[in-house]
C-alpha cells in the first residue's frame, strides 16, 4: 500500500475522562467551548479550570456539573500536579508554549487552543445519537469543514439508531460459534438492512 504523504495519520481514540483528571487553563470564550465540548461528551468529567478572568457564562454553564472546579487567579505550574490532560486557551501564546514545554517533560497530554503543531490531541468535532458516536478530525486544518461534515450526519443518520443498535446487540447476543462466526452473520443482518434502506 502506498504512503500519502497528506494522509490524516492521527489514531482516533474515545477516552474515559471520569477517570483521568483534566486542566483547562482559560476562562474565556475558547474556554468555555472545549469545556462545553467535554462536559456534553463526559458529564462525569473530572475538570480544573484555572484562569484570572470567568465569564458569566462559563459559571453558570458549569452549576449542573460537580466535578468541574473553578480556581480564580492566574495559572502557576503546580496546577499540573495530578493532571493527565492540560488544555490550554488562554490568549497569551507564549504562555501556551512554555506550559506545552512542562507538559511534555511531565508526560502529560496536551491540547493548545488555534495552535495544532502544539498539540498532542485534537477536540474533534462530535456526532451522538443515542449509542453511536462519531469523532470527525480534519488534522488540524478546517475546523469549518469538519462542522458542516457534522452537520451533514446529524442530518442523514435517523434518529431512531438507538433502536437499531439495541436490536444488533441482542441478535449479536443470541449467535452461537466461534468469533468469525458471529462477524460473518453480524455482515449478514448488517448488509441486509443497508439492502432494505435503499429499497425505502
Amino acid at each position: 500500500m502506498t504512503e500519502n504523504a497528506s494522509q490524516n495519520r492521527l489514531f482516533p481514540v474515545f477516552m474515559k475522562l471520569e477517570s483521568l483528571d483534566l486542566l483547562v487553563v482559560g476562562g474565556g470564550n475558547v474556554g468555555l467551548e472545549k469545556l462545553t465540548a467535554i462536559l456534553i461528551n463526559s458529564p462525569k468529567a473530572n475538570v480544573t479550570v484555572v484562569a484570572d478572568m470567568f465569564l458569566d457564562e462559563l459559571k453558570t454553564f458549569i452549576l449542573p456539573y460537580p466535578h468541574v472546579t473553578l480556581i480564580h487567579r492566574k495559572f502557576i505550574y503546580e496546577d499540573l500536579d495530578n493532571k493527565d490532560v492540560v488544555i490550554l486557551t488562554t490568549d497569551n501564546p507564549q504562555l501556551h508554549v512554555e506550559i506545552k514545554a512542562v507538559c511534555k517533560q511531565r508526560r502529560l497530554l496536551c491540547n493548545v487552543a488555534d495552535t495544532p503543531d502544539l498539540c498532542d490531541f485534537y477536540l474533534g468535532s462530535i456526532v451522538q445519537k443515542g449509542d453511536l458516536k462519531i469523532g470527525i478530525s480534519t488534522n488540524g486544518k478546517s475546523p469549518t469543514m469538519a462542522k458542516r461534515m457534522k452537520e451533514f450526519l446529524n442530518d442523514i443518520i435517523p434518529e431512531d439508531v438507538q433502536t437499531l443498535l439495541e436490536n444488533l446487540r441482542e441478535v449479536r447476543k443470541s449467535i452461537k460459534g466461534d468469533f468469525q462466526e458471529k462477524i460473518r452473520i453480524m455482515n449478514e443482518v448488517t448488509a441486509q438492512l443497508v439492502e432494505k434502506n435503499k429499497k425505502l
